[in-house]
């Protein structure tokens, strides 16, 4: 418990400074509302329309954890195939470093054109958002098993489904969850990216339309609750990730 407040204490009492520091600075030098609002200006904001908000945090949400798994799954079987089928890999892993460097904000609009104004164009760009971190880490934690026991294994006689299943896929699940860390702080941006090219819920919907309206404190309050849920998806996939390997040594506090 001590070692654990250790590690948390520091970046608590940094953002209590930074918000501090924030409040002091807007107050003492009258900036405007619109522009810069205060912190306390923005928790009174957001406990006001908190019933709106309410709604689009859901919608987000909801729509973060169809896309998000979806991304998660495509990414482990890119990674699996490309690790299964050695030719694969030379054919595909180009193509799939070229569908990152197509900015989200271009493409966007194309999969509306394409699949229109419903869930399936959102869901499809959180999709390539996750997919891409989980495949990259699942591919290189596969390709870095140990390869005394994989020779071992194959001595003893073990086919390749048993090698794959008892020792190259739980040796990569600590880079896959790596992967899936990073898809998880990815999946919420994803989402509110998704709901600003074209929705009517969610809040990246509802800061485009408080963006219209100048409201700057709404803004900030939306961008607060897609901070929160990135963190909390975050979260849960530690979590995931302690109960799956625990064989994983951990590292001594500091």
């Amino acid at each position: 418990m001590i070692s654990r407040w250790k590690q948390i204490w520091p970046p608590l009492v940094a953002v209590l400074l930074f918000l501090a520091l924030w409040q002091v600075s807007v107050t003492w030098f009258h900036v405007e509302k619109w522009m810069l609002p205060a912190p306390s200006d923005i928790w009174r904001e957001g406990i006001a329309s908190a019933s709106s908000l309410k709604g689009h945090t859901l919608a987000t949400l909801r729509l973060t954890l169809i896309g998000f798994p979806l991304g998660v799954a495509v990414g482990i079987a890119a990674a699996v195939l490309l690790h299964i089928v050695p030719w694969s890999a030379r054919a595909l892993y180009p193509l799939l470093i070229l569908s990152q460097n197509v900015p989200i904000i271009a493409l966007g609009p194309l999969l509306v054109i394409w699949f229109g104004f419903g869930q399936l164009p959102k869901i499809i760009l959180i999709m390539l958002v996750c997919f891409f971190p989980v495949a990259v880490a699942g591919l290189g934690g596969l390709a870095q098993t140990d390869r005394m026991m994989l020779q071992f294994m194959k001595m003893a006689g073990a086919s390749r489904r048993q090698i794959f299943s008892k020792l190259e896929l739980p040796h990569a699940l600590p880079s896959l969850f790596s992967g899936i860390k990073i898809s998880a702080a990815y999946a919420v941006t994803g989402a509110v990216v998704a709901e600003l090219i074209g929705g009517n819920q969610g809040l990246g919907y509802y800061m485009q339309i408080q963006k219209s309206a100048f409201r700057t404190d709404r803004m900030f309050a939306a961008i607060i609750l897609s901070v929160l849920l990135s963190l909390l998806l975050f979260a849960a996939v530690v979590l995931l990730e302690k109960w799956l390997v625990r064989w994983k040594p951990r590292r001594d506090a500091q």
